[in-house]
């Protein structure tokens, strides 16, 4: 699933060998490896997570990938492609036009910039109060029309992808892999900790089930693709 997963994104962007491209918030740096070895990019990726940087760091070494720790508001340089993965979800709706701004005069006319975010069906910012409180502190899942207005006069949306439903498959696989996985695990953990990760994945499903939780990806092009841009699934 991962794989299909980093396979359609790099359709989406239609990347091509030589092409300079940026992750923000790259992660453990998966996504950043797969494009160099699969398409022959070169990759600038940023995270605020010394250790993610650190193990992303030895992961992709020997690869044209450069980790920074940075944040995205320090960036600067352009790219022909930038991709953005479940990090939209901590920028803040103070900070959404900013956001959509720095990422503007990152790219190179024409590039694109394919955003995955986790979304809100209704028009609210909060967030459960437990989620808030022990899994994403100051997290908010924005509602389409913060995207729709952030990007307004700076991009051209070329395509909008919802497949939240799959999210509910996927947390309760997680779910049976930690289940499985447990017996290993619990000299690491307390009982605690169990209860609050297995309830933690449990209500998240409930949410994409229910489709009060949304998963997007938006490509969005810096001044439009000539010809218009081929939707892909």
């Amino acid at each position: 699933a991962q794989e299909a997963k980093m396979a359609l994104i790099c359709r989406k962007l239609q990347l091509k060998p030589g092409m300079r491209v940026l992750d923000v918030g790259c992660g453990w740096g998966g996504l950043s490896r797969w494009m160099t070895m699969r398409h022959e990019v070169e990759v600038t990726a940023i995270t605020i997570s010394q250790e993610q940087a650190d193990f992303a760091r030895q992961r992709c070494q020997g690869l044209p990938v450069m980790i920074e720790l940075m944040d995205y508001r320090d960036l600067s340089g352009q790219f022909d492609c930038i991709v953005s993965v479940g990090m939209f979800e901590h920028v803040g709706r103070q900070n959404y036009a900013n956001y959509f701004k720095i990422m503007h005069s990152l790219l190179v006319p024409g590039g694109l910039f394919l955003l995955q975010t986790i979304g809100a069906r209704r028009h609210v910012y909060s967030v459960d109060p437990w989620i808030e409180k022990y899994i994403f502190p100051n997290g908010m899942l924005p509602p389409a029309r913060a995207i729709v207005d952030g990007t307004d006069k700076l991009f051209t949306i070329e395509d909008w992808h919802n497949f939240g439903a799959d999210y509910d498959r996927t947390l309760m696989a997680w779910y049976q892999n930690f289940v499985d996985a447990w017996p290993s695990l619990s000299g690491k953990y307390d009982e605690r900790f169990r209860r609050m990760f297995e309830y933690y994945l449990l209500t998240c499903a409930g949410a994409f089930r229910a489709r009060e939780n949304q998963l997007w990806q938006v490509v969005l092009s810096a001044g439009g693709t000539s010809g218009g841009y081929q939707s892909i699934r």
